[in-house]
């Protein structure tokens, strides 16, 4: 990590900062399309998408949600839960375990460290409720940029899946 990951401030998400993390998640779009990648997320904004302003809202109130700050300006955001979602066509774990439902960053601070941070805050988290294992799903395909970013932060590949035509990973860390 650079020395501006230490100037990042993760705190407790709550429901007013659902429009900051719909503000990423819309920006996260137009910047994967702008690098040709359709795929992942679609073309539409996801504050457009049926669904998902609730979506969004539903995890800054009924699950574990986190907010990177930098200089008091929300540029990440991280929600956690206890298993992975119930539409993903993935099983749950046979112990328990801490799951990254979203990792979203704010583009425009890309390079950062945020993500990163906010995966040693999922880490603390899971260390703290006495829980071993941490998971996340994430799209696969492209260059599988993404699935290496979390090898990169201590994720072993585990499964994959198909939800549509999406490609899916899924990926552990021990915790200890």
């Amino acid at each position: 990590m650079n020395d501006t990951a230490h100037a990042i401030r993760i705190r407790p998400g709550s429901l007013a900062d659902a429009s900051a993390v719909l503000n990423m998640l819309d920006s996260a779009v137009v910047w994967m399309n702008d690098r040709g990648n359709t795929e992942q997320w679609g073309t539409t904004p996801y504050s457009q998408k049926p669904g998902g302003v609730a979506r969004v809202e539903r995890y800054m109130t009924e699950n574990a949600p986190y907010i990177a700050e930098l200089d008091g300006t929300p540029v990440g955001a991280m929600v956690l839960d206890s298993g992975p979602s119930p539409q993903m066509p993935i099983a749950a774990a046979e112990e328990p375990e801490r799951y990254v439902r979203l990792l979203v960053s704010d583009r425009r601070y890309a390079g950062l460290g945020i993500g990163a941070a906010l995966l040693a805050c999922a880490v603390e988290e899971a260390r703290r409720a006495g829980v071993e294992l941490l998971r996340v799903d994430c799209w696969a395909g492209g260059g599988g940029e993404l699935v290496a970013f979390y090898e990169r932060n201590g994720f072993t590949r585990t499964d994959r899946f198909r939800s549509g035509t999406w490609p899916g990973q899924v990926l552990a860390r021990r915790v200890s």
